[in-house]
């Protein structure tokens, strides 16, 4: 008897028929990501960029030609400069007060104006002065009378005791008597000398060359010597200083030519460092190197007849220590620093440039001076230097290359 066997399904539940070679594709996809990024990778490398024998098109750069401008090493003075901030200082500064008390009847200048030692400033009222003078002198007067009296009676004593007419003890006191009186009039004299000094004080003068600034005071306020803002101030500022710092490894320098006798130019530039100022010397240096900052000041003098530069003004300092004479220069902007070290493009006579290591010295005026490692005449490249390797060809338009060479001024 034959029996028909159902298979045991779950309700809901089917089976799909299985289908002889049939692969999963996931794989495949994975595999062709690889490959694509691993042709990527070996198409950036560098010997695909650099390679002569390779005929893509990633060897254009290794044979391309750069554009640059190039400049002849030319001879020339270099000045070697010692720049540094500094301030404008006044040679003095005297902030005006009067040095005795009363009211302000005058003030004698107008703010801002250039002034001498001993022009009147401001006057105080000078009749109590004056008053009490003439007092003091009445007091010398009688006490000197008083005086001329006990000489002569000293002199009759003398002459009576000389006679035996009178006794020592009478001598003794009309000597007394007088130099008493000498005390007394040396202190009266004292005192008209005060009230003579005070009733010069009424007018109060400058007591050096220079402008003044604006009044702290007006006419008929009560003044005293303790006043601290004073009347006015003066401010000398013909001459005038500018005090500048300067690191202690470039003190040696300076120091030398100093003792050779030598007078150091200095020159004050505006903030910006372009707008020439003034030029003065080098009058002194401080005595000790500040340990905080290693730095020691100097303090240069100048005449400032045009009166350009300003008590407290901010100024750049740059001072002239010494000259290199006929040496090669290039411009500035020929020097670059690297792994190489210091170096410069050499344009070579085939269009190509070679790196050529140099040393280099001081610069001034957009030039640099090479100590080694170059000649005149030699051209170096002074733009487009950012793409160029060793060998590399190069192309100097006639617009972009003749960058003359200029001789670099002091």
């Amino acid at each position: 008897m034959n029996k028909r066997v159902e298979p045991l399904l779950e309700p809901g539940s089917s089976i799909e028929p299985k289908q002889p070679g049939r692969w999963p594709i996931w794989p495949w996809l994975l595999l062709a990501v690889v490959a694509l990024v691993a042709l990527l990778v070996w198409r950036h490398q560098p010997w695909q960029q650099a390679s002569p024998d390779n005929g893509t098109a990633g060897a254009a750069p290794a044979q391309s030609v750069q554009s640059v401008a190039v400049a002849a090493a030319a001879k020339g003075d270099i000045p070697i400069t010692l720049t540094s901030l500094g301030t404008v200082t006044s040679l003095a500064t005297v902030t005006v007060k009067s040095q005795i008390s009363g009211y302000l009847t005058a003030i004698d200048f107008k703010e801002g104006q250039m002034v001498k030692k001993g022009d009147l400033l401001a006057e105080v009222d000078p009749r109590s002065y004056e008053a009490a003078l003439a007092e003091y002198q009445g007091e010398l007067e009688k006490d000197q009378a008083l005086l001329d009296n006990a000489r002569l009676d000293l002199q009759r004593y003398q002459k009576l005791m000389r006679q035996d007419s009178t006794s020592r003890q009478t001598l003794d006191t009309a000597a007394a008597t007088v130099r008493q009186y000498e005390g007394t009039v040396r202190a009266d004299q004292a005192q008209v000398d005060t009230q003579k000094l005070n009733l010069a004080y009424c007018r109060i003068v400058s007591p050096v060359d220079g402008r003044v600034g604006l009044r702290q005071v007006d006419v008929g306020n009560y003044v005293t010597a303790s006043d601290t803002d004073g009347i006015v101030v003066v401010t000398q500022i013909q001459p005038i200083s500018v005090i500048f710092t300067l690191p202690e490894d470039d003190l040696r320098p300076v120091i030398k030519r100093l003792q050779t006798g030598a007078r150091l130019r200095v020159t004050a530039y505006d903030r910006t460092g372009t707008g020439k100022l003034a030029v003065g010397v080098l009058d002194t240096l401080d005595n000790q190197i500040d340990t905080t900052t290693g730095t020691v000041k100097l303090r240069a003098a100048f005449d400032n007849q045009d009166g350009s530069l300003f008590p407290n003004q901010f100024v750049n300092a740059g001072m002239l220590v010494d000259t290199l004479s006929s040496v090669i220069t290039v411009p500035v902007a020929a020097v670059q620093t690297g792994t190489p070290g210091t170096y410069v493009y050499l344009v070579n006579a085939g269009s190509t440039v070679s790196l050529r290591k140099v040393a280099a010295g001081a610069s001034a005026n957009g030039r640099i001076a090479i100590l080694s490692g170059l000649e005149e005449g030699d051209r170096v490249v002074v733009d487009g230097v950012d793409h160029l390797v060793d060998g590399a060809r190069v192309s100097i338009p006639d617009a972009a290359g003749a960058v003359p060479a200029t001789r670099a001024a002091p």
